[in-house]
């Protein structure tokens, strides 16, 4: 009854509302947001690895856990954290 209530008040129907943000699901891409390619099968992903360091600059501090991944006959795996796809140098998922 709340939809209803806030619905009313902007002028638009729970159906409209509904409608709207079925619509703007349908259109979010679903590519990944970094991708790698590598040379092995297996592979380490920290989320931070990318970050800038040395020894002008304090270690990074964002990133995940440390987790090992292992790319199988798809040519391509992707991190379950950030979402980092690497892909395997000559395999399938290689374009």
């Amino acid at each position: 009854m709340s939809v209803g209530i806030c619905a009313s008040k902007v002028g638009q129907t729970a159906i409209e509302i509904i409608a709207r943000a079925a619509y703007s699901l349908a259109s979010m891409t679903t590519t990944a947001p970094e991708t790698t390619l590598v040379e092995t099968r297996r592979v380490s992903c920290d989320g931070a690895s990318n970050i800038r360091g040395g020894t002008s600059y304090r270690p990074a501090a964002l990133g995940h856990p440390l987790v090992y991944l292992e790319i199988d006959e798809s040519g391509f795996v992707d991190c379950g954290y950030c979402d980092r796809r690497f892909v395997l140098k000559g395999g399938a998922a290689d374009t």
